[in-house]
């Protein structure tokens, strides 16, 4: 078992983030997490990316209780997890091939990684990983050069460059058009397939959620709505789920998409 949640809650001061939530995903499991705004998502990803400690409950992630091992315990769990956020905290002047090379600074000694800010020291991986993506001719670039959705694409090449066994993404696609955003997904979908990773990715574009993730839990008001295979998520569920949500994600039917990626 990859995660295990049992009666997790989270409280920022006064607001309940999190309440009870029971979540069991094991390994190899390709979960996606919708909800309407502030239902709890991000919270939850970061429980699960062992970067806050819940308020009451239990939380074990490949294995481990992150939360009663030593600090350096921890942070050698950290290693095993990738977690690609919404808007990737990127230096505007470094390189996205210094970007993607960081995913595996949890793996390097100190010394290696200084080397490496100097001589990247694995650019044909690197280039490999953009390129799935679209992005081996950005190989070079400042990423402060880049677009929003270009620069979600370096920090998932920078997660899956990583090779974790647990691979977490907070709105991974927000800031893509909607043919990158599905080959985004695919890329992070075949990994995960190809390699027996968890993948979680909260999303909220509904179609991409019920399209690329063989379960859907939904979360509303920091609760889980509703835990399902895609194919059982019926419309009545996502109308309860999104109820009084004024931005609510309409269930669409996707495009056919012929992608054309370039590779360098």
């Amino acid at each position: 078992m990859t995660i295990a949640l049992k009666s997790a809650s989270l409280r920022h001061g006064q607001v309940q983030a999190l309440n009870e939530i029971d979540v069991q995903i094991g390994t190899g499991e390709r979960v996606a997490i919708i909800g309407p705004s502030g239902a709890g998502k991000s919270s939850l990803l970061q429980l699960l990316a062992s970067a806050i400690a819940p308020s009451t409950g239990n939380v074990e992630l490949l294995g481990e209780a992150p939360w009663r091992l030593s600090a350096s315990a921890r942070q050698r769990l950290r290693a095993r997890i990738a977690l690609v956020h919404q808007a990737p905290p990127l230096p505007p002047r470094q390189r996205v091939v210094t970007a993607v090379l960081a995913g595996r600074l949890g793996q390097w000694s100190t010394l290696r990684g200084l080397l490496n800010l100097l001589h990247p020291s694995d650019i044909p991986g690197v280039r490999e990983v953009l390129s799935s993506l679209g992005m081996a001719d950005k190989i070079f670039a400042q990423c402060g050069q880049l677009s929003g959705g270009q620069l979600q694409r370096v920090g998932i090449a920078r997660a899956l460059y990583q090779q974790p066994e647990l691979l977490l993404a907070d709105e991974p696609v927000s800031a893509m058009d909607p043919v990158l955003a599905d080959h985004s997904l695919k890329v992070l979908n075949s990994h995960a397939q190809s390699r027996n990773v968890t993948l979680v990715a909260s999303l909220h574009a509904v179609d991409l959620a019920l399209a690329h993730f063989p379960r859907v839990i939904g979360i509303r008001e920091g609760q889980v709505a509703f835990d399902r295979p895609a194919a059982e998520v019926s419309s009545e569920m996502l109308d309860a789920l999104y109820a009084n949500e004024h931005l609510a994600s309409p269930v669409l039917p996707l495009p056919t998409l012929n992608l054309q990626i370039p590779r360098c």
